[in-house]
């Protein structure tokens, strides 16, 4: 998945789920991981990524 596609899907998955996004991704994830799907599970770590990099850093 190139940057333009997950940085939509990280658009799309935050207007869905709000600050839950980036837990959703990290869920998908995992699941793909265990289940074998290594090249989903690199897209979705790249959603996750993208929706970090949307939401901003952590606030103390």
């Amino acid at each position: 998945m190139d940057a333009i596609k997950a940085s939509e899907y990280a658009r799309a998955l935050y207007a869905a789920h709000g600050g839950k996004a980036e837990a959703e991704a990290a869920q998908k994830m995992r699941v793909c991981a265990e289940a074998g799907k290594d090249s989903e599970a690199a897209d979705w770590k790249a959603v996750r990524q993208a929706v970090r990099a949307m939401r901003g850093p952590n606030q103390a």
